[in-house]
């Protein structure tokens, strides 16, 4: 798969701060949207830039079903409110989606503070001081 260009990254990075600035004021006639503290952590363009796949969660974590729910009722609205605030040749198309990674961050920092893995860290460490490395 071919990396996103500059062009791609550069698009998809205004179109997040569009989105912030959209959910920041909170102009939503779907109550569901008008009380919920959004976070857009990505923004992904494809290469033709008519489409955004949105990464969203919910400040401060929770569920993320309900929000893209509502989401997907007013992804119209704010593909407008995004084409007016970002000058593209077209209207982007936006999916939004929930952004797993810093739940999988969370999982992976838990890992390496559990007791086992710590243990086989020592070992490790140890055994790469007696043969005479660097260790940590």
């Amino acid at each position: 798969m071919k990396p996103p260009s500059q062009r791609q990254l550069r698009v998809g990075e205004e179109v997040r701060h569009a989105l912030a600035l959209i959910f920041e004021r909170g102009d939503f006639r779907d109550p569901a949207l008008a009380s919920a503290h959004v976070t857009v952590t990505e923004v992904r363009a494809s290469p033709d830039l008519r489409h955004m796949t949105v990464f969203v969660t919910p400040l401060g974590g929770g569920d993320a079903a309900p929000l893209l729910a509502a989401l997907k009722r007013a992804t119209p609205f704010l593909r407008g409110q995004v084409a007016k605030a970002v000058r593209t040749k077209y209207a982007p198309d936006l999916a939004f989606r929930a952004d797993t990674s810093i739940e999988a961050a969370a999982r992976v920092e838990a890992l390496f503070h559990s007791p086992a893995v710590q243990r086989d860290l020592d070992r490790a460490s140890d055994a790469c001081r007696r043969e005479g490395g660097e260790g940590d």
